[in-house]
């Protein structure tokens, strides 16, 4: 394939072996079909033993490889052709006429004239864009997304605001029909009845659509003169637009694009702000939660402190009563040291009697105890001959009731 390129351009050719079947491709088209099946047999025997003597996981690593490839050329292709559609040959001619065209039209005009270029204009088609014609074509079409991206950001607030006005007017108007409903009902359906009849008096009826009609003129005509103040102020605010634009002092592009930038500074600042004020939330809730903590343990202890008082308290009275108590067992054995004292100087004062005079108090007192046992006895017999001669009184008493009732009667009349 060196060999024939060589033959037809009368140039040497170098490129990696990845994009020997792109070059055999472009080169081709200029050959005779005996010549192309030749490099395609010749195509497939290389492949075919660079595949032989490959392993497995340098296969693999070939595809991954060729794979991340396409997947780039694609994303470029596309880019590409987004702007190759944005972009009209006709100012790239004339721009390329005036030396004032960009490297990245330059190939443009030359992708758009190849197909129409002589076979010296093959080698062209191998042209690549550089690295900076790429990135000059990827940040305008990101400028262009970017534009787009902010008319339909503009056009669906519009869209946006309109459905929120629509709503707020139709909740209004929802609004007024319920209320116009509720005083109908209320004035006319219940208010408006002949009690007698039980039917609605037309006059009350006709009443009411008058009030309504004047209410309805009176807004239309507060409507109308606000209508008329806005006029005045719109031809006001006109008026003075056009002076500044006499004096030059309409904003232009690149005003607006500065305010943009600065808009968009404001806006970092702000997220910044945001980040901060969110940081401190944070902080806050945090500082919130150990407050909380800290009031629990506050609690506690208060609690805790509350109940010491109380067990103190309790503590001091059961030592007041201790006090008293051990006062009045003073006191108390202050008495018993001077009974004792007492007892001890009658103890030896004391003198022991005679042990014959001990038996005859002892012999004396069993004498008066027997004595007073024999007496006992005999009261317990006189008592029984008593109790016996008193239910003999009664039972003779009883008689001489049954026998004479007339003497009792006199008996008691004369008590």
């Amino acid at each position: 394939s060196s060999l024939i390129f060589l033959k037809q351009h009368s140039a040497f050719l170098h490129v990696p072996g990845r994009c020997i079947s792109a070059v055999l491709k472009i080169v081709s088209e200029d050959l005779p079909q005996e010549e192309k099946d030749m490099l395609d047999v010749l195509q497939g025997e290389v492949v075919t033993d660079q595949f032989a003597r490959s392993t497995e996981e340098e296969i693999l690593i070939a595809l991954d490889e060729m794979r991340t490839d396409n997947e780039r050329l694609e994303k470029e292709t596309i880019i590409l052709s987004r702007y190759l559609k944005r972009v009209d040959p006709k100012d790239i001619q004339t721009q390329i006429k005036g030396l004032e065209a960009s490297p990245v039209q330059q190939d443009v005009v030359r992708v758009h004239k190849r197909r129409s270029r002589s076979r010296t204009g093959s080698t062209e088609r191998l042209l690549k864009l550089t690295t900076e014609q790429k990135c000059d074509i990827a940040q305008r079409e990101h400028d262009e997304l970017r534009e787009e991206i902010n008319k339909f950001k503009h056009e669906t607030e519009k869209v946006l605001d309109t459905y929120k006005a629509t709503r707020e007017e139709a909740e209004i108007r929802q609004g007024e029909i319920k209320k116009s409903s509720y005083e109908f009902n209320r004035d006319i359906v219940l208010g408006a009845k002949n009690p007698r009849t039980g039917k609605v008096i037309a006059e009350r009826v006709s009443r009411y659509f008058e009030d309504k009609m004047k209410t309805r003129k009176a807004l239309i005509e507060k409507l109308r003169l606000k209508n008329s103040t806005l006029k005045v102020q719109k031809k006001k605010l006109q008026m003075a637009l056009k002076q500044k634009e006499d004096m030059g002092e309409v904003l232009h592009e690149v005003d607006f694009k500065q305010l943009r930038i600065e808009n968009n500074q404001y806006l970092e600042k702000i997220d910044e702000r945001n980040q901060e004020l969110l940081k401190l939330k944070h902080s806050s809730g945090n500082t919130l939660q150990v407050l909380n903590t800290y009031k629990k343990k506050l609690n506690h202890l208060t609690m805790e402190s509350n109940r010491l008082k109380k067990e103190i308290a309790q503590r001091e009275e059961l030592l007041s009563k201790i006090d008293e108590e051990t006062e009045s067992v003073e006191k108390e054995r202050v008495k018993a040291e001077s009974v004792n004292v007492n007892l001890r100087r009658q103890l030896q004062d004391y003198i022991v009697p005679e042990v014959i005079d001990y038996v005859q108090v002892r012999a004396d007192l069993y004498d008066l105890t027997k004595t007073l046992k024999t007496w006992e006895r005999k009261v317990d017999i006189a008592q029984m001959e008593l109790q016996k001669y008193q239910k003999q009184w009664m039972l003779m008493r009883e008689h001489s009731r049954s026998v004479n009732p007339w003497a009792t009667m006199e008996q008691h009349a004369a008590l």
